[in-house]
């Protein structure tokens, strides 16, 4: 069994998927307004919906897991935060999948526009939403140096000199040189 981490590779799917559906949803809608597509091609976007969850979920399930082995060498607040953020971005997307399942319930067309059009809305919440998750990941990784835990036979560590001067300028490289 390996040691990498199974979280950082599963979430890139429901990141993508976040901001593709709001294209897809505004290219649906407008089809929908225009009687171009039936209204069971909507089924699409509740499809997309419900894997955008299923992937959520399963990146919540993998990284509360794996951030039991990385809070010894992350601060809690910042692991918190970005659990915090995950949670925010699965509740977004619960509510814009009833709101898009919806639309194949009702049969009125002002209701359907109405759905269609509030569901847009929330694909572009869930959008933003994935951002704040998405950028609370990367603190931990490229800030808090999370993916260090997982360095064959080594714990967390801080630079040497040597290897300071060669890598990447970064915030927190300056903030350390400044002390």
């Amino acid at each position: 069994m390996t040691s990498l981490p199974l979280h950082p590779a599963l979430v890139h799917l429901p990141l993508g998927l976040a901001f593709i559906l709001p294209i897809l949803s505004v290219g649906f809608t407008w089809a929908l307004w225009r009687a171009r597509i039936r209204p069971r091609a909507w089924l699409a976007i509740v499809g997309l919906e419900v894997v955008l969850l299923g992937a959520g979920l399963v990146a919540l399930n993998t990284g509360e897991h794996e951030g039991e082995r990385v809070e010894s060498a992350v601060p809690k607040t910042a692991i918190e935060n970005h659990e915090a953020r995950a949670e925010e971005f699965l509740w977004a997307t619960g509510v814009t999948l009833a709101l898009a399942a919806a639309v194949l319930v009702v049969r009125r067309p002002a209701a359907i526009q109405a759905l269609t059009a509030t569901t847009v809305l929330g694909t572009l919440l869930v959008a933003a939403a994935a951002i704040r998750v998405g950028h609370a990941g990367g603190q931990l990784v490229y800030v808090h140096n999370a993916g260090a835990v997982y360095a064959p036979g080594k714990k967390a560590r801080t630079q040497t000199g040597a290897e300071r001067i060669s890598a990447p300028l970064t915030e927190s490289s300056v903030d350390d040189d400044a002390r």
